[in-house]
C-alpha cells in the first residue's frame, strides 16, 4: 500500500487548565483522526519501531501500562496505534526540551479512527507545539522519511525558556507543590500567587510580598547600605562615592591601595574591578563602573574569596564561594579564542537562566578586557605556551560551602539582612576562610542584594544542591499556616445553580466573606459583580485571586469540566446533585448517560483527605462515587430507609434525609431535627422554586463547613436568590 496517502489529522487541541477527566494536572487534550491507519498498528509497519527508537532512544524509559522500564517499547513490538504513539513522543519531546513530564493517555472514541490523546503540559504553548511535532515525527517514521530532530528540540527548548517559569521561581513553585500549596501564574513572567484568595502570598523570583520597597531601595544604594551596616557594627570596607577619575585616584590614595572600583547600583558583578593599585588602572575602572551604574564607589580591597550567602527569614539557608577564572596560553590561540575554548566551553556557562555561570563575551564584559590590559594583553594577543592568564576575579560564585559557614558569620550576615529590612537577601562578603569569624581574618560584607538569584544554590559546580525553594515556602507559610480557603464545588444539572447560591448564603451567615461563581453570575458576598454565567475557569480564577474572599463556592457542569477542567485543584467540600444531561456534549464524544460518571467524578476526585463529598443517595450513579472519595462522605436523600442510607449510618456516617415534614441530621444512630419543611413553604425562596432537593445538599455542604444548625435555620428564613445587584439583605 502507499502509506504516504495515510495521515494523522489533529482535529482539535484543547488545554485543560485544571483537574479533568484525565488527571489532577493541566494537560493538552488532542482529538486525533488516524483514518486508515486504524488498520495498521505499529507491528505491521516495516522498520517503523526501529526508526522511532533510533530518533528517540529515551523512549526505553517509558513504562507505559506495563509499569516497567521498556514497557512502551514492548507495546510497540506487540502492536499499538498512532494516537498512543503520539502521546509518548509528545512526552519525550517535552523531556528533551527540559520540561519534565510523565503523564499521558490515549483513548478511542465511539467513532472509528478518532482518538482522544491527553499529555501532561506544564505550559500550554510548549504542550501544543510538542503534540504537533509528535504528529510530524510519527508520520515521518511511518513513511520512512528523514526527520531532523535537533532543531525541533531546540525550538521547544527556546519555547520553554520564553514561556515557562525561570529556574529560581520554578524551584519555589515546586516546593509549594510538595506542600500541596496551590499556585497561580499572574503574568507571562515570574509573578506567581501561592495559596488562594485571603490566604495567598505572592513571589516574583526571590522577592515576596513581604519584601519592603524601602528595603529594596536601600539595598540598591550600596553606599547607603554600607553606612547603615557600619552603624550597627557589621564589618564593611571603607569607601566613598567619587565623581571623576581624578577623584577616584585621590580616594584610593586616602583609603590605601589596593582598592575596588565599582558602580553603586549595578548587579551580576558588572563594572566591578578588584585589587587596583595604580592610577591608570583606577581611572580606567572608573569609566567602566560609570557605564554600569549611576554612581561610582571606591573602597578598600578585602583579601579573600567572594562568597554569596542566602538569607531567608533571618537565617542563612545556603552559601556559595566564588573562584577566579584562569586560562593557559598555547602559543597559537588569541586571548579571545582561549576564552572560548577553555572558559566558555564549561558546561556550567550559558546565557540562559538555567546556567549558574554566564558566558564571557568581551564586547559585553569590559571588566575582563580591563583585566587583560592589566597583564599587558588584548583580545588579539597570543599568550606564550604555558602562561597562565587571569580572566576574571569575581562573579563566578558557584561552589557550595553551606556546611562550612561559621556560626558567627551566619549571625552577622542575618543581621545585615535585618538592618536593611529584607526578608530574603543575597549577602556578598569577602573572606579567606568562611569557616572562621570575619573579624579575625579581616573579612567584610560588601553588598546586600534584594531578589537574589537562586541558581548558584540549586546547581552548584561543586557540592550539594540546597533546598532554597523549600526554605522560602517555609518562610511564607510556616508550619500550621493554611494556604487554602474553604472551597465548595457543586456539580450536577440545572438545579446546581440554586444549590450553589444557597450554600454561598449559608456560608456567608457563618461569618466569612464568600465568593460565588455560578451560571447566574459572579458574586462577592451579596454583591453581583458579573451578570452573566461565570461557571467557568475565568470566573473561578477571579475568586481565587481576590484577597477579600475567605471562602468560595463554584458551580461546575459536565461541559465546563470537559472544556477547561476545574478552576481549583482541591476542595474541602465536593457536592454532586445528579448526573445531568448529555445534551451539548457531542463535540466531546460524550453521548451516553453512563459516560457522565467519568466526567462528574472529577468533583469527587479533588476532595481533600480532610474534606467531605456530599452525594445524592437517591441517584444510584452518584452514589457509586462514594468509594472514590479521599475524605468523608455525607449522604443526603428523601428516602430515610433506603439501603444506602441504612448501610452508611451503620458505619457511623453522616446523613440528611426527610421523615414526615422534618429534615433529619443523622450521625450514625444519633439523630436531630435540623429544620422543618414548613420553612421552605414560608421562605422567600419558595417563590423561585427552592425545594427540598435543593435544600438538602446545601444543608449538608454547610454542615460539612462547620456551620451551626441554628444558622442554617436562620439562613432559610432570609435566603432571597434575586437577580441583578443584591439590593436587599439576604439576597445572593
Amino acid at each position: 500500500m502507499n502509506m504516504s496517502k495515510k495521515d494523522i489529522e489533529l482535529l482539535r487541541l484543547n488545554y485543560l487548565r485544571g483537574p479533568n477527566i484525565w488527571t489532577y494536572r493541566p494537560v493538552i487534550e488532542a482529538l486525533v483522526d488516524i483514518g486508515e491507519l486504524e488498520d495498521f498498528p505499529s507491528n505491521t509497519l516495516p522498520g517503523f519501531n526501529e526508526r522511532l527508537s533510533a530518533w528517540l532512544p529515551g523512549l526505553i524509559e517509558h513504562r507505559c501500562s506495563e509499569g516497567r522500564r521498556g514497557g512502551f517499547l514492548s507495546r510497540l513490538a506487540e502492536g499499538t496505534w498512532p494516537a498512543h504513539i503520539m502521546e509518548h513522543v509528545a512526552i519525550e519531546l517535552q523531556n528533551l526540551a527540559g520540561m519534565k513530564v510523565g503523564f499521558g493517555k490515549a483513548r478511542s472514541t465511539s467513532q472509528r479512527g478518532i482518538y482522544k490523546v491527553a499529555v501532561r503540559a506544564r505550559n500550554e504553548q510548549v504542550g501544543r507545539a510538542a503534540l504537533m511535532a509528535a504528529r510530524d515525527l510519527v508520520m515521518a517514521a511511518i513513511n520512512d522519511k528523514p526527520y531532523d530532530l535537533a532543531p525541533v528540540v531546540e525550538h521547544l527548548r527556546v519555547m520553554v525558556d520564553d514561556h515557562y517559569l525561570g529556574p529560581s521561581t520554578a524551584c519555589i513553585v515546586e516546593a509549594a507543590t510538595e506542600r500541596s500549596i496551590p499556585w497561580i501564574r499572574l503574568t507571562d513572567g515570574n509573578l506567581v500567587q501561592l495559596g488562594h484568595s485571603a490566604r495567598q502570598r505572592r513571589i516574583w523570583t526571590a522577592e515576596t510580598d513581604k519584601t519592603s520597597a524601602i528595603a529594596e531601595g536601600i539595598s540598591s544604594d550600596k553606599d547607603l547600605t554600607k553606612s547603615l551596616l557600619s552603624s550597627c557594627g557589621v564589618p564593611v570596607p571603607e569607601g566613598r562615592i567619587v565623581e571623576s577619575p581624578e577623584e577616584a585616584w585621590e580616594a584610593a590614595q586616602d583609603i590605601g591601595l589596593p582598592v575596588v572600583v565599582k558602580p553603586s547600583d549595578a548587579n551580576h558583578g558588572r563594572g566591578v574591578s578588584l585589587e587596583l593599585d595604580d592610577r591608570a588602572t583606577i581611572e580606567a575602572a572608573f569609566h567602566l563602573a560609570e557605564r554600569e551604574g549611576s554612581e561610582v564607589i571606591v573602597e578598600r580591597f578585602i583579601r579573600g574569596d567572594e562568597h554569596r550567602l542566602l538569607v531567608v527569614g533571618s537565617r542563612v539557608v545556603a552559601a556559595a564561594r566564588g573562584e577566579s577564572v584562569w586560562m593557559t596560553g598555547d602559543g597559537v590561540s588569541t586571548c579571545e579564542q582561549l576564552i572560548e575554548s577553555q572558559v566558555n566551553s564549561d558546561p556550567r556557562r550559558g546565557d540562559a537562566e538555567e546556567f549558574p555561570l554566564e558566558t564571557i563575551v568581551l564586547d559585553r564584559d569590559a571588566n575582563v578586557v580591563l583585566e587583560l590590559q592589566r597583564q599587558g594583553l588584548t583580545r588579539d594577543s597570543v599568550p606564550a605556551a604555558g602562561r597562565r592568564v587571569l580572566v576574571q576575579r569575581n562573579g563566578n560564585v558557584a561552589m557550595d560551602v553551606t556546611d562550612k559557614v561559621h556560626p558567627e558569620v551566619a549571625e552577622i550576615v542575618a543581621m545585615a539582612a535585618r538592618v536593611v529590612g529584607l526578608d530574603i537577601a543575597g549577602i556578598d562578603l569577602v573572606a579567606q576562610d568562611i569557616s572562621r569569624p570575619l573579624e579575625e581574618q579581616g573579612g567584610a560584607i560588601v553588598e546586600v542584594n534584594a531578589g537574589p538569584g537562586l541558581l548558584m544554590h540549586l546547581k552548584p559546580s561543586v557540592g550539594e544542591p540546597r533546598p532554597v525553594g523549600r526554605a522560602i515556602i517555609e518562610h511564607l507559610f510556616p508550619e500550621g499556616d493554611a494556604a487554602r480557603i474553604p472551597i465548595v464545588g457543586v456539580a450536577g444539572g440545572t438545579d446546581a445553580t440554586l444549590v450553589s447560591r444557597l450554600i454561598a448564603w449559608l456560608t456567608h451567615l457563618g461569618g466569612l466573606h464568600v465568593g460565588l461563581a455560578c451560571r447566574a453570575g459572579l458574586y462577592l458576598d451579596r454583591r453581583l459583580v458579573e451578570h452573566r454565567s461565570c461557571a467557568n475557569w475565568t470566573g473561578g480564577q477571579r475568586l481565587l485571586m481576590n484577597r477579600a474572599v475567605q471562602a468560595a463556592v463554584f458551580e461546575n457542569d459536565a461541559e465546563m469540566i470537559l472544556r477547561e477542567g476545574l478552576a481549583y485543584d482541591r476542595c474541602q467540600v465536593g457536592v454532586v446533585t445528579d448526573m445531568g444531561s448529555v445534551n451539548g456534549l457531542a463535540p466531546y464524544y460524550v453521548d451516553q448517560p453512563e459516560q457522565l460518571f467519568n466526567v462528574l467524578r472529577t468533583q469527587v476526585d479533588v476532595v481533600m483527605p480532610e474534606g467531605v463529598a456530599v452525594l445524592n443517595a437517591d441517584d444510584a450513579e452518584v452514589l457509586k462515587m462514594a468509594e472514590l472519595c479521599d475524605g468523608d462522605v455525607f449522604l443526603y436523600g428523601q428516602k430515610a430507609d433506603s439501603h444506602a442510607m441504612v448501610d452508611h449510618r451503620e458505619r457511623g456516617g453522616r446523613a440528611l434525609f426527610v421523615r414526615g415534614r422534618e429534615v433529619i441530621l443523622a450521625t450514625g444512630a444519633d439523630e436531630i431535627v435540623l429544620v422543618s419543611l414548613d420553612v421552605l413553604d414560608r421562605a422567600p425562596a419558595a417563590a423561585v422554586g427552592l425545594h427540598v432537593e435543593h435544600a438538602l445538599p446545601a444543608f449538608a455542604a454547610a454542615l460539612s463547613l462547620g456551620i451551626a444548625p441554628a444558622l442554617i435555620r436562620a439562613g432559610m428564613e432570609t435566603f432571597e436568590p434575586t437577580q441583578g445587584t443584591a439590593a436587599g439583605a439576604g439576597s445572593f
